[in-house]
């Protein structure tokens, strides 16, 4: 009995690890040239409300990259099973 408990157990973990998704949507563009240098910033939200003080903001993505000419920024959002949510801000330029 408690095989199988542990092996379902095992195996919904499993299954959740699999479903999460990732998607990544362009939020905007200058007309700087696309630079070289790459800046991320993430924040983390648990059950879609519980948020422990996440910075993903552009300004801190970019301080990371060491930019000052931003040319795109992207957002990426990752969901697991809308337990877990990860937003990441991408920013790009010199």
């Amino acid at each position: 009995m408690r095989k199988s408990i542990l092996a379902i157990v095992v195996t919904i973990l499993s299954l959740s690890v699999l479903t999460s998704c990732s998607i990544t949507l362009p939020v905007a563009a200058t007309s700087n040239p696309v630079g070289s240098k790459v800046g991320q910033q993430s924040a983390g939200i648990f059950f879609a409300v519980l948020c422990f003080g996440g910075d993903a903001s552009i300004k801190t993505a970019a301080k990371n990259g060491g930019i000052t000419k931003i040319s795109t920024v992207d957002i990426k959002r990752l969901n697991v099973l809308g337990v877990y949510q990860q937003v990441t801000t991408i920013v790009t330029g010199e």
